[in-house]
């Protein structure tokens, strides 16, 4: 199976560092994994030990937008030109699809390999940083949105996964790309605060249908984990404390995976087993028809004006995505 994961959670709460976590699990049990870092502020390639400098020489996603674009394009005949298409531009009959497991020109152009250690790796895509260019004059959502529209049209290989670290915040909900994942882990400090961030996410959720669960972070005892029991319920997954694992790497000290804390490694298996789990509630159609929601939003808010084209035309209403996709009615 393939399988979408997000890790969303307010900034300083440690979603970097349990997403980085979280796809070494994957890579050392043999998983094909995609890394991808939509987060703004660029910090899941040295969370899996690149360099600052290695970390910066990944080709942005958000600077290759018009490759990206004339390739999904494909030959659809609704998408009257690259130009027209916006973050949220689902694809239809003639779209070219992203699969994990093929070559294409968006990954040769920007995805990277890092190399994690002990014979295993990951693929790494990346937004890109917010530069001194952009500042006055450019939304980072224009560089978040080359994820948005990649996720667009990512269709299932097997036995692989994508972890996405999403943009630190309530910004994670900014725009429709929030509904593209199978399961949400939710990291949640153990403080006023955090649980305040984790009720603001849960009603944006609930909307959607969004599969949410709970990683307690930086627990430090029984009160902490009580605390995160009592406000989170249920959907408080697993709680996971210091990591002195990941204290050396952090100061550029590399050590085997198999040395982390095993109360670590037992959470991340928990992960694991949630995630896998997820792929059995999967609903493809569903799935299309919030692609279509957030598209025909966009496109009435701000898309049509800014590129001179009616884009509801380019919805093709007997498209659904999936493993195979296939000509029925999305509703």
């Amino acid at each position: 199976m393939n399988m979408k994961i997000a890790f969303v959670g307010k900034g300083g709460s440690g979603k970097t560092t349990l997403s980085s976590l979280f796809i070494r699990h994957l890579a050392h049990r043999g998983v094909p994994v995609t890394a991808v870092d939509a987060d703004i502020n660029q910090h899941l390639g040295p969370a899996l030990g690149l360099s600052d400098e290695e970390a910066a020489a990944v080709p942005p996603l958000g600077g290759r937008l018009p490759l990206i674009k004339e390739y999904l394009r494909g030959d659809n005949p609704r998408i009257l030109s690259a130009e027209t298409m916006i973050k949220t531009t689902p694809p239809g009959a003639g779209s070219r699809l992203l699969r994990l497991d093929e070559d294409n020109p968006v990954f040769a152009a920007c995805a990277r390999d890092v190399d994690l250690g002990e014979g295993r790796s990951a693929r790494l895509l990346a937004t890109g940083a917010f530069t001194e260019d952009d500042l006055g004059v450019a939304c980072y959502h224009s560089k978040t949105g080359a994820v948005e529209l990649c996720l667009n049209h990512l269709v299932d290989g097997r036995d692989a996964y994508v972890v996405v670290d999403m943009t630190a915040g309530s910004d994670s909900f900014a725009s429709g790309m929030f509904t593209r994942f199978d399961l949400t882990f939710l990291v949640v400090e153990p403080t006023r605060k955090g649980v305040s961030v984790y009720r603001q996410y849960r009603e944006y959720a609930r909307d959607f249908g969004v599969a949410l669960r709970v990683i307690g972070n930086k627990v430090q005892g029984r009160d902490d984990e009580e605390f995160l029991r009592e406000q989170v319920g249920d959907e408080l997954l697993v709680t996971v404390g210091h990591s002195d694992w990941v204290r050396a790497l952090e100061r550029g000290v590399r050590r085997p995976f198999g040395e982390l804390e095993a109360g670590n490694r037992a959470a991340l298996s928990v992960l694991y087993r949630e995630a896998d789990a997820a792929y059995e509630r999967r609903d493809w159609g569903r799935y299309t028809q919030q692609m279509v929601h957030f598209h025909l939003k966009n496109a009435a808010s701000w898309g049509n004006e800014r590129t001179g084209a009616d884009l509801a035309a380019q919805v093709d209403p007997g498209f659904v995505l999936g493993e195979e996709p296939v000509a029925q009615a999305v509703g």
